[in-house]
């Protein structure tokens, strides 16, 4: 029996494949960038044909490193950025434009207008979002409103929107398949996430019609399998489908009320288990949905940050400060502190607790003797604070501290960065063997579809921790810098436009 798991894990700067045994372990690897685009700015949009070209790369490379035929895959699962939208033409399978890109901010006028006429108690309580154009909603409504016959050709079902998820699971397939999951819809501000359907009265609101919507399923099942592509046979179950965080609090065998865990990638996202509950928030987090096994639908909490290892990567790409994104952490080393320089990352807005699309980024509390490694310490304390800020807000909506908080994503691998992060939450930090959990996730999810694991107490067998950070700051310490970051954040809203 083939035991094997293809994990594609697509996100926002670039593609990942990983080959995965039945005990979980990566046996085989391949990552491939692909280009960003930015038309004007606060505008981030991507070429969904660099993606797939990304995607085919990687499949065949992963499985050469892991020496293993495809022929002997059980599954694939799809992890995938969440809200980047597209819309493409279902005869040709091709997209009649770039995919906007979750960190788009084009449609926050639409936003306010639409939250401005009172619409937003009424997002807010079917999907568990708020308005920002953060979701896809607005996002493929502007699609359908400025490219030339788009919304007469959606009428007429000629085009198909998809999150990237479905775009990916309808090239796998030979563009037989028009689907998703539970949780890529549920990030739409088009699903109801307690009726567990496409709401029309949302999609009036949007004016979306319902004709280019993809059916919703669970995130572990069977959908459909390979067929027609240059590096998989036919025939492979597509079998796992969940956005990047739900797959990451997956993998992260999050599986009880009250489990956490953040990720670090291009942005920061904290999730917090709320079992069969999907829970209101009173201080701007998300309700949202974790992932749907079978008839059970399990929801979470969730905060975002939208600039986490961007944050590294302008400064390598703007500042020029660092040549690799790796190389931040010896710089921020050779400084003990950032000596009262504070940079708040609001270079797309700020998401949760206080969603401000408007907010821009700062750097504050430089002196004649600051010096790159300061600037460098203060954005890795950066992404830091913003977690901080979210794990305070889930405290109070989960009505008790946090217990421990597990991490994964490429900046977890900055010890500077985990410790300082363990003293500002005042809680233990666990980092896994393997960091690329969302991937993980997408084939715990794919696996357990097909059998090769059998329920979630085998996957949390699998599942280790290689280093733990306990905190150890005291607590004037921790208020002080606190009272730094939220002095420098409402400078920064202030500035905001």
């Amino acid at each position: 029996m083939a035991r094997f798991i293809i994990a594609i894990d697509q996100g926002t700067t670039g593609s990942t494949v990983l080959v995965l045994s039945e005990r979980a372990e990566v046996i085989g690897r391949a990552s491939r960038e692909f280009p960003q685009h930015f038309p004007q700015p606060g505008l981030v949009e991507h070429d969904v044909e660099e993606i797939w070209a990304s995607i085919e790369s990687c499949l065949g490379s992963a499985l050469k490193d892991a020496g293993v035929a495809a022929a002997d895959c059980a599954a694939i699962g799809i992890t995938n950025q969440r809200e980047t939208t597209v819309l493409w033409e279902r005869g040709s399978g091709r997209a009649i434009h770039h995919a906007i890109v979750w960190q788009d901010r084009r449609t926050a006028p639409r936003c306010a207008e639409l939250e401005a006429a009172g619409h937003g108690p009424l997002f807010r309580e079917r999907t568990g979002l708020v308005l920002d154009p953060y979701f896809s909603g607005t996002k493929v409504e502007w699609l359908l409103d400025n490219v030339e016959g788009a919304r007469a050709r959606a009428e007429a079902g000629e085009l198909a929107f998809g999150t990237i998820d479905c775009f990916v699971a309808n090239r796998l397939s030979g563009g037989e398949l028009h689907i998703t999951d539970v949780t890529n819809a549920s990030r739409t501000l088009l699903y109801d996430i307690k009726a567990g359907r496409w709401d029309e009265g949302l999609c009036d609101l949007l004016r979306v019609p319902t004709s280019v919507l993809p059916e919703v399923r669970a995130s572990s099942e069977v959908y459909g399998h390979t067929r027609g592509l240059s590096a998989l046979p036919d025939g492979i179950p597509i079998a796992g489908i969940a956005g990047d965080q739900q797959a990451a609090l997956f993998g992260q065998t999050c599986f009880a009320d009250g489990d956490a865990k953040c990720t670090y990638g291009t942005g920061a996202f904290i999730l917090m288990n709320t079992g069969d509950e999907a829970r209101a928030s009173d201080n701007g987090l998300l309700t949202t949905v974790a992932w749907r096994i079978g008839d059970r639908t399990t929801y979470a909490l969730e905060g975002s940050a939208f600039v986490a290892g961007s944050a590294v990567q302008w400064l390598r790409d703007q500042l020029g400060i660092i040549k690799s994104a790796p190389e931040v952490e010896a710089l921020a080393s050779q400084v003990d502190s950032s000596e009262g320089v504070t940079f708040v990352p609001a270079l797309t807005g700020l998401g949760a607790p206080h969603w401000d699309p408007d907010a821009r980024g700062l750097i504050c509390g430089l002196t004649r003797g600051s010096s790159a490694a300061h600037i460098a310490r203060a954005t890795l304390e950066g992404i830091a604070f913003q977690i901080a800020d979210l794990g305070e807000a889930m405290a109070q909506d989960a009505g008790r501290p946090m217990g421990r908080l597990r991490v994964d994503g490429g900046a977890s691998m900055n010890a500077l960065l985990m410790q300082f992060q363990a003293d500002l939450l005042n809680v233990a930090v666990d980092r896994p063997s393997c960091v690329e959990t969302t991937a993980v996730g997408a084939a715990y999810l794919a696996g357990l579809a097909v059998g090769v694991f059998g329920d979630l107490e085998e996957i949390a067998r699998v599942h280790d921790v290689e280093r733990t950070f306990e905190p150890d700051m005291g607590e004037g310490a921790r208020k002080q810098h606190l009272d730094r970051w939220r002095e420098a954040v409402a400078r920064t809203r202030s500035t905001g436009g």
